[in-house]
């Protein structure tokens, strides 16, 4: 009811507006506009289906536009009547022709003019239109609009971007027009502007089909590009990575608007395809697999197109780059290995690679089936062709025949002649040298410039031996394109006719294999490293390991990896790797090559021999000379594993076999077994019958630097200098200057040995004469870390800063040799000797250490270096818990660096190297547990504390070690309040004892705390007994002693006594300004008390020592001093040392709170302020000394800012009120002062 009345309501309006636009009319028949309202009026009622309502309208509009043909408004509503109604096609056109001249921005005119031209095929017209119309105006955008789609049907593409563009701005959220541009951009090759137009569409309608395609493709294009074009394929790998990625989602998103979406598949097959290629590129097999095993599925998934060519060529990609990119295995063998296991699974690889290549050449022949004018399908199938016959390993080098690979280029060829990436390809598929050469040369007549051309061109001569000829062509690709890998490859290879060193060959094979990761290129890289001592390198083990992935039939690539196990220490998985080497030869080399098995087994029980596997190693060796494969080498290990067994007297009978050999060996061969002859007879005979052994050997045998190493080490360890006739002339065989450097460092040890006592090495000695090596060798890097080991074995203070100093941290860092220790381990360890050699920090305002100030750079950030370059070092990762566990000592444990130790703690516990018991490693632990325990015991852990602390009490090391174990439990009991444990923990240190005076010092404190000991001198005998060693540092120790029962004292209000010990400490260091300082504080404080001027005498000179021998000035020394001169009256030195301390004092800092707030930080202390506020009290009464300092500052003021920063001292408050009681004219005197 009420929709039927709004209706009867509407029509009355309706009714009554109609009745009063005819009364206009009739009252103004030659008014336009009244006939021009009644035609609209009359016009919408026939939008309502009124018959006969359009027919008047029209009526009035003739008689509308007869009156005023300036109304364009009219003339489109005519143009809309013969267009719709009465379908006068003509009278349309020209109406809405007459509209458009009269308002060029009537879009709805346009339009329709436009449409009627459209539908008689009259596209020269519609341009000329939509022209006209944007020429008159610039808001005409509809004319924009269609002219720019016009001119993209046209492909006039920068036409059509300007035509867009203009449209674009009347409608901003018009879809098509954004599409239309992106299109145009697209066509233009401007991709970034087109991605950004497509990403436009997809804001304002998500379901545009056809805009996620087209951005996927210029993602992937994009990529494709970036990696063609860039000569370095490591620096834009993530750039090609992500462009793929994106390229990919758009792609499935397009997909899930649209399922049944060919060119969605296609384009996502595509994307999977090439993101794969660039996962392979970098190694990453098995992410490129499951890639292209997806890629698979998509592709296959679009049944609708099954007759398309290029999804079928498509699929045949993705199923051949699986066959090339499919790994071997992921497991890792066990060194107990069975040699079937293994070869079923290489030949169940090789039929999955086989049959992956089998179905990508039927691919490629369903798509040349369908588009058998496609001439690249013939040299796809001929790739195919030539993967699967080297993986049937079917002989392709039949002189009489053509091989299928080679029909299928040459189809490719009849098709296109002159193409010649084809000729290329003949070139690569072909049996034959002829034909290659033939093939490479016609690809080069076509095309100069084909880096590929040259590169195979170069492989085929070097094979051919033609080595001059191999290496003009090789140079002729790098120049050409550097980012090929062959080239480089090439360079590493060719060794003869350019001599390079095997730095520089590693270098040119390591970028080979970092633009293209092939086996080959690994393989030779391996082999490199092993001549230029990188086999340690993360490179090397990573591309070997990627070698083994994709070459496991080769024994090379299991021998290399086991070499480089080898030298990673990593002993069981390289006696894993020799074993598969060792399978390797058995099955797929042909014929069982002897040397290449006699190598393999030498290695394999070497590994066994180091993995502790020694009765392995004996049979190995056994074996070897039961067919007679055992050579001088094989000898040394076999003797070595007998002696491992205790087999003594057999061990010496293999080493006798082995001397009576060396007479027919080569001279590096002969210098390695008389070396190995000489240390094994030391080892196991002994000192003297090695001596002896050695000065009954013929003289000629020690012509070689190697031999005179060996002899001179034995000579360093002889007190009784035999060898000295012998080392003297050896020493004329020493050519370089790291020979000579190494001769200086035996000499060093030697002296450490030989003028040292019973108990203790001459380390002095030997820092004396590497320090006078290094002044001919500056530069030598051996000699330096030499120098800084020893300097930090001496167990100097001292010497820990000038070790860290002595080092020089070379970025190219590579492993040193077994034995020595690195720059990185020699900063490392100076940096924890020294329990105050860490960084500057700002808000630190005076260090600890009187070295602070020529400390060189951070050592955590050194180590981290390291760490990152070696992950598997532990030495690196233990060095870094202790530097981090110093720093949190330092920064008093925050909850991040505690973190971070428990995290490295964490995975260094875990490593396997920890088993092992011998000291060193086992050291590493303990030194790591109690690094846990005190991490556990600041975190408020006691339990753990007291668990970690245990275990390394357990360890197999000295008692002067595990002495450290039961001081940290004391630690701990202490903190539980646990006295009964506490006792038991310090007994024990007493019975354990230790040869390090700091422990005493800890033990010393914490039994004047609880009074643990009744008989107070069984501690301090030990320490003295320990001190005494010290030579040089023991008065140190002994004044530190000094100082710890001085402290003690003080604690116990025994000044008298205090003193007396700080003067003793005082008497045995005159350069320990902190001591002095001590006893300057006493000093007075006794002064005070008994009102003795004796004491302030000494404790003016304590403090004038203290504040002589400072290298940076200590806190308080000059305040006291000033006190003290200022009780004996002397003014002018108190007002001087007031000064001195103010300026030793850093200026406030701005310093960062966090987030927005930031402000000064006071650094200097309360108390000084108020000595200025006396200053500043005196200098009102003639002295100008305050003056210099902060001139516009009054007493008040300085008092305020001592209440600043102390406002619970009460004697700063009555101070302040003091000065508050002055009168008026005194305060104002004083501000204005």
């Amino acid at each position: 009811m009420e929709a039927h009345e709004e209706e009867e309501e509407e029509e009355e309006k309706n009714v009554d507006v109609f009745r009063k636009l005819l009364e206009s009319v009739d009252s103004n028949p030659d008014d336009a506009c009244v006939h021009f309202n009644l035609g609209v009026f009359l016009w919408e009622k026939g939008e309502q289906e009124e018959e006969g309502s359009k027919e008047q309208a029209a009526e009035h509009f003739v008689r509308s536009a007869k009156l005023n043909p300036q109304n364009g408004d009219a003339f489109r509503y005519l143009g809309h009547y013969y267009a719709r109604v009465s379908v006068d096609t003509q009278r349309a056109f020209k109406c809405y022709q007459r509209a458009v001249t009269l308002n060029p921005n009537d879009a709805d005119s346009g339009e329709a003019l436009c449409d009627l031209l459209d539908q008689g095929g009259k596209e020269t017209l519609q341009i000329a239109a939509c022209r006209e119309a944007s020429e008159k105006s610039p808001r005409a955008f509809w004319a924009f609009r269609r002219l720019g789609y016009l001119q993209l049907h046209q492909n006039k593409w920068s036409e059509a971007v300007q035509s867009l563009q203009h449209a674009i701005r009347g409608y901003p959220t018009c879809a098509d027009l954004w599409e239309a541009l992106g299109l145009a951009y697209q066509r233009l090759g401007m991709f970034t502007a087109a991605i950004k137009s497509y990403g436009r569409v997809i804001e304002l309608e998500d379901t545009r089909i056809f805009a996620l395609v087209e951005s996927g493709n210029i993602f992937l294009m994009l990529g494709s590009f970036r990696k063609s074009f860039s000569s370095s394929p490591m620096h834009c790998s993530s750039f090609n990575t992500s462009t793929s990625i994106v390229g990919i989602e758009q792609f499935r998103q397009a997909l899930v608007i649209s399922p049944k979406s060919v060119s969605a598949h296609y384009g996502l097959a595509s994307g999977l395809l090439s993101l794969s290629k660039e996962c392979t590129n970098l190694g990453a097999f098995s992410w490129g697999t499951s890639l292209l095993e997806e890629a698979s599925r998509v592709a296959k998934s679009t049944c609708l197109a099954g007759n398309v060519s290029c999804i079928w060529k498509l699929l045949g990609d993705i199923q051949l780059a699986y066959a090339k990119c499919l790994p071997w295995l992921e497991e890792k063998w066990s060194p107990e290995i069975d040699e079937e296991d293994f070869s079923n699974s290489i030949l169940n690889w090789k039929q999955s690679c086989c049959l992956s290549a089998i179905s990508a050449n039927n691919s490629y022949q369903r798509a040349l089936h369908l588009a058998p004018w496609q001439a690249n399908i013939y040299t796809d199938i001929a790739i195919s062709l030539d993967l699967i016959c080297a993986l049937r390993e079917d002989d392709k080098h039949n002189p009489n025949s053509w091989q299928l690979p080679e029909k299928m280029s040459l189809g490719g060829l009849l098709l296109e002649g002159d193409n010649n990436e084809f000729w290329v390809t003949l070139g690569c598929v072909s049996g034959h040298n002829s034909l290659k050469q033939h093939a490479f040369i016609r690809g080069l007549q076509l095309d100069v410039s084909l880096a590929i051309a040259w590169a195979c061109l170069g492989k085929l001569y070097r094979k051919e031996g033609k080595t001059q000829l191999a290496r003009q062509a090789f140079d002729s690709a790098r120049s050409i394109d550097p980012s090929l890998a062959l080239p480089w490859a090439g360079m590493s290879a060719d060794t003869n006719a350019r001599n390079p060193t095997t730095d520089e060959a590693y270098e040119s094979c390591l970028r080979a294999v970092q633009i293209l990761p092939a086996a080959e290129f690994q393989i030779g890289l391996a082999k490199l490293a092993l001549l230029s001592g990188h086999l340690s390198s993360s490179q090397v083990f990573g591309a070997i390991q990627q070698a083994v992935q994709h070459a496991p039939y080769h024994p090379e690539s299991h021998n290399l990896n086991g070499l480089i196990f080898e030298a990673r220490c990593d002993y069981q998985s390289a006696v894993a790797s020799y074993r598969l080497a060792r399978y390797a030869i058995n099955m797929f080399s042909g014929s069982k090559l002897k040397s290449h098995l006699r190598d393999v087994a030498l290695n394999l029980a070497r590994s066994l021999s180091k993995a502790g596997n020694a009765l392995g190693a004996v049979q190995e060796c056994r074996d070897l000379k039961q067919e007679g494969l055992l050579d001088a080498q094989g000898l040394q290990i076999y003797a070595i594993s007998l002696w491992q067994l205790g087999e003594n007297d057999l061990a010496l009978s293999v080493a006798r076999d082995l001397a009576g050999s060396v007479s027919t060996m080569e001279r590096a061969s002969r210098a390695a077994s008389v070396s190995f002859i000489c240390k094994f007879l030391y080892k196991i005979s002994g000192q003297e019958s090695a001596i002896i052994s050695i000065l009954k050997m013929p003289k000629e045998l020690f012509d070689n630097s190697k031999i005179s190493f060996v002899v001179s080490a034995i000579h360093a360890l002889d007190g009784s200098n035999n060898l000295e006739s012998v080392v003297s002339s050896n020493q004329r065989f020493l050519a370089s200057h790291e020979e000579i450097a190494g001769m200086h460092c035996l000499v060093a040890l030697g002296k450490l040995v030989k003028q040292g006592t019973e108990h203790y090495l001459g380390f002095e000695n030997g820092v004396h004469h590497l320090r006078k090596a290094l002044h001919v060798f500056p530069n030598s890097v051996l000699i330096r870390n030499m120098l800084g080991y020893l300097l930090l074995s001496s167990q100097e203070g001292e010497d820990t800063h000038s070790a860290s100093r002595c080092c020089i941290i070379d970025t190219s860092h590579s492993p040193n040799k077994e034995g020595l220790k690195s720059a990185f381990e020699i900063l490392g360890a100076g940096a924890v000797a020294c329990a105050a050699g860490s960084e500057c920090i700002q808000k630190f305002s005076f260090p600890a250490c009187r070295y602070w100030c020529l400390s060189g750079p951070g050592a955590i950030q050194q180590l981290q270096k390291w760490l990152h370059r070696e992950p598997w070092n532990h030495n690196a990762r233990y060095l870094l818990i202790l530097n981090f566990l110093q720093r949190a000592c330092e920064e008093r444990f925050p909850r991040h660096l505690c973190t971070t130790i428990e995290r490295l703690n964490f995975v260094a516990m875990s490593n396997q190297v920890y088993l092992k018991k011998d000291i060193c490693h086992q050291y590493q632990k303990f030194q790591l547990l109690l690094c846990a325990s005190e991490i556990s015991l600041q975190s408020g852990d006691q339990i753990g504390c007291v668990n970690h602390a245990k275990n390394a009490s357990m360890l197999p090391l000295p008692d002067c070690y595990l002495f450290f174990a039961h001081l940290q439990l004391c630690r701990t009991y202490v903190a539980e309040d646990d006295f009964k444990n506490l006792q038991q923990e310090y007994r024990k240190c007493l019975e354990l004892k230790t040869d390090y005076c700091i422990g005493w010092l800890c033990l010393k404190y914490m039994e004047s705390h609880y009074e643990l000991q009744k008989d107070l001198s069984i501690l301090e005998l030990n320490f003295e007994k320990c001190s005494k060693g010290r030579h040089s540092s023991w008065k140190k120790w002994r004044a530190l002693f000094d100082l710890l029962q001085g402290l003690i004292s003080v604690q116990n209000q025994d000044f008298l006594r205090a003193e007396k010990f700080l003067a003793q400490a005082c008497s045995m260091s005159d350069d320990e300004s902190c001591i002095f300082l001590c006893h300057g504080v006493i000093c007075m404080e006794l002064a005070r008390q008994q009102c003795d001027s004796q004491y302030l005498s000494h404790a003016i000179k304590s403090l004038m020592k203290a504040q002589e021998i400072s290298l940076i000035p200590l806190p308080f020394v000059s305040t006291l001093l000033a006190q003290a001169e200022g009780s004996r009256g002397s003014k002018a030195k108190w007002e001087k040392n007031l000064l001195l301390e103010w300026f030793s004092w850093p200026p406030d800092i701005l310093w960062n709170w966090g987030g927005d707030w930031s402000g000064y930080l006071e650094l200097r202390p309360a108390e000084l302020y108020l000595q200025m506020h006396l200053l500043a009290t005196y200098s009102k009464a003639g002295s100008e000394s305050s003056f210099c300092v902060e001139p516009y500052q009054s007493q008040q003021r300085w008092v305020l800012r001592a209440i600043h920063l102390n406002p619970s001292c009460m004697r700063y408050w009555k101070v302040l009120r003091k000065l508050m009681q002055l009168s008026p004219i005194d305060r104002l005197g004083d501000e204005e002062g």
